[in-house]
This record gives structure tokens, sequence and C-alpha cells, in this order.
């Protein structure tokens, strides 16, 4: 029987919340040895080498700092307790988080920066400070500067991580539009964290961009009947309408999206329609980065999924978030193809 993530209403324990934040599945192998620095692009190796440093000191046990180590520390010392990547997309810096996620002591969390501003919003800002002040490492991909809201929650709760001893890793989420301005979104990063930006070791990453070349062409949708048919056939498939599914989601905290595809091999949505409303649309980001880190394929009907977002969310200041959700949904429907219906 066809599953319904639209009549399903997971519960997600802190605990749960807290052990998912590891790398996704297809960073899960991935170590400093298997990093290739581009040789035209020296950053590259200059980021490895600092990082590969970096986990030398992480891989030992934490060291709370005593009074006289804070009141000793100059200023001037050039260790930091974060270190921020920043570059285009395709250069390796998730690949670089991830290893030094893997190279390190725990406990340890790896998230994107939506997941953490999800995880904050589950559990209150004081008890995520309280969950996590004991961690020897934090990596968060993808820190994101859109929301001003959500960029000072996570400062906030950054900055008290800091006190606490904890280690922070973050790498930048950069607009394709906007690496022609060389350091902009370290400025940006740096200006928007405020205080907190003095923990942080700026680290620039050069090399091309493949998001120049533009979104990749959404293949044609399928008629529903055959996206319910092939889905029927499909074990562990799920299948919803799109307007029942969105509205399912605004039910439901975004943490949860992840549990809600808890065993579903293949996700199935008929008569897909072009959004207007811009939580809407955040919520359908969210479901996409959950499948796209579970390798999900897509069944898709309805509209061409690169008229999901309207043109004036591709322009404002989401932009990067729906871009992001298009390739990847993009990404999953081709896996459907390649497997077949």
């Amino acid at each position: 029987m066809v599953m319904r993530l639209s009549e399903r209403w997971p519960e997600v324990s802190s605990d749960r919340l807290l052990s998912e934040c590891v790398p996704p599945p297809r960073f899960t192998e991935v170590r400093f040895a298997t990093y290739r620095p581009d040789p035209n692009e020296p950053s590259q190796a200059e980021a490895l080498a600092v990082l590969t440093e970096r986990a030398k000191q992480l891989a030992q046990p934490r060291q709370t700092p005593t009074l006289w180590d804070r009141l000793r520390r100059r200023p001037q010392d050039p260790e930091k307790p974060g270190i921020y990547l920043d570059g285009g997309f395709g250069v390796g810096k998730t690949h670089l988080l991830a290893s030094l996620w893997h190279e390190s002591t725990g406990p340890k969390m790896y998230c994107t920066f939506v997941e953490l501003t999800n995880l904050v919003g589950a559990l209150g800002l004081r008890a995520a400070v309280d969950a996590l002040s004991s961690y020897r490492l934090i990596c968060i991909d993808e820190f994101e500067l859109d929301d001003p809201g959500d960029t000072m929650l996570i400062s906030r709760l950054l900055g008290q991580l800091v006190a606490a001893g904890v280690e922070l890793a973050a790498t930048s989420n950069t607009l394709p539009d906007k690496l022609g301005e060389g350091r902009f979104q370290a400025i940006d990063f740096l200006r928007e964290i405020q205080a907190l930006a003095a923990n942080f070791d700026v680290r620039r990453i050069d090399g091309p961009d493949y998001r120049h070349r533009g979104l990749p062409v959404a293949p044609e949708p399928w008629p529903d009947e055959r996206v319910e048919r092939t889905a029927a056939e499909r074990p562990g498939a799920s299948c919803d309408h799109f307007v029942d599914l969105h509205r399912h989601l605004a039910e439901l905290h975004p943490s949860k999206y992840g549990a809600l595809l808890d065993g579903v091999e293949t996700v199935a949505i008929t008569d897909i329609r072009p959004l207007t409303d811009e939580n809407v649309a955040l919520r359908m980001v969210v479901l996409a980065d959950r499948m796209y880190d579970r390798n999900l394929p897509l069944l898709a009907g309805g509209v061409p999924l690169d008229q999901l977002f309207s043109a004036d969310m591709l322009k404002g200041g989401y932009r990067k978030k729906y871009l992001r959700a298009l390739s990847r949904l993009i990404a999953l429907t081709r896996i459907s193809t390649e497997i077949g219906g």
C-alpha cells in the first residue's frame, strides 16, 4: 500500500534531533586524504593544510580552559575557536568541513544552518545551549545571511557556546552573482555576527563555481496517473497530492521533516503547482533538503519543477535557498528517470 506523507505525524525526541546531526550520507566516507586540491588554486591546498592541523588538535580530548588561561590569552593570539570557509559552490568546502568532523573527537555536531535554526526552534535557546555546551566541535554548513532574525538567533547561540569552550567551523553559501565581489560573503558574515566575528579565522577557497552554468533543465513532468501507478509499483514509495503535502508541512515543525521520510524509498508528488506564498515555499525548501540528504528519487507530476518558485521569489532575499532546492529536486527526478518507471 502506498504511503501518504500527509497522513504521517512523526514525534521526534531531542535526543534523536541531536543524534541526527551528522554529515549527510554522500559525505560519510570523505576524509582529508580524499580531497584533491586544484593545483591552479593555491587557496585550496592552504585550506586543506589549515584544517588538517586544526583536526589534529580536535582529535585530542577537550581541555576546559581555566580562568588563568582566559586571562592570559591576548587579543592578538592567532588561534581562534572558529574557522569560516568562504567560496563558491563546488570548491570542496563541504568535503573539508565533513572531513574535519570525521577526524575530530566527540561529542560533536554537523548540520546546515537551517537545521541548526530548526533545532533551536524545537528545543528553545536555553535548552540548546545546555545540550551543546559540552560539545568539542560544531560544524555548520551553508551559513546563511538572508534572514536577520535567524542570523542573530544563531549568533547568540554560538556566542554562548564559544564562551563555554566549544569550537566552531562553518562554510558560506554564496550566490553566484556575488562571487565577483571578492570577499563579499566573508565581510557580510563578519558584520552580521558582530562580536562573534572575532572568534573566526576566515579562509577563502577559490575555484570555479559550476552554478555559473545556470540551473539544470527540469525534465518533463509525468502525467499524474503515471506518477500514481509507478509509486504503487515501487516498494517504500509515498504518494501525495501537492496541496495535501504542503498543507501538512504547515502543521509540522521543520525539525520533523526528516522523520517524516522514515522508511520512504521514493517520494511521489502529483499536481505540483507554482508557489506564490513564501512560507509554503520555504517549507518545501526544507523538505527538498531532507529528501536530498537521503538521496530519495522523486516522481513529479504537474508543472515542471523549474516553475515551482515564482520569478519574484527567484529574485528575492531567499533566492539562494530556492535555487538550491530546484537544483536538488531536479537531480532527484533524474534518479527516478534512471531507475525507470
